[in-house]
C-alpha cells in the first residue's frame, strides 16, 4: 500500500489511524514487504507504533480476540 509524502511525514505515535494501517488485525507490525515502505520510513513507523503502544494509544494485541476463552489447561470447568 504506497502511500503519498505527505502521509509519510505524518508518521507519529499520536497518529493512530495511519499506524493502524501498519498493523494486522492481531496487532503485529507488518513487513517492509507487504507495506511497500522505504527502509527508512519502516524504520519510523514501527517505532511510532512501538512508542503509542507504549504510551497505551494502540493495543499490543487486539482486545477483541482470544480473551474470554473458556478451557484452557486441563480442560475442567470450576464446579
Amino acid at each position: 500500500s504506497k502511500l503519498p509524502r505527505e502521509e509519510l511525514d505524518k508518521i507519529d505515535y499520536k497518529n493512530v489511524s495511519l499506524l493502524q494501517r501498519f498493523v494486522t488485525d492481531r496487532g503485529k507490525i507488518r513487513s517492509r514487504r507487504v507495506t511497500g515502505l522505504s527502509r527508512r520510513d519502516q524504520t519510523r513507523m514501527a517505532r511510532a507504533v512501538k512508542r503509542s503502544r507504549e504510551l497505551g494509544l494502540l493495543p499490543y494485541v487486539d482486545a477483541t480476540k482470544g480473551i474470554e476463552r473458556s478451557g484452557g489447561r486441563g480442560g475442567r470447568g470450576r464446579d
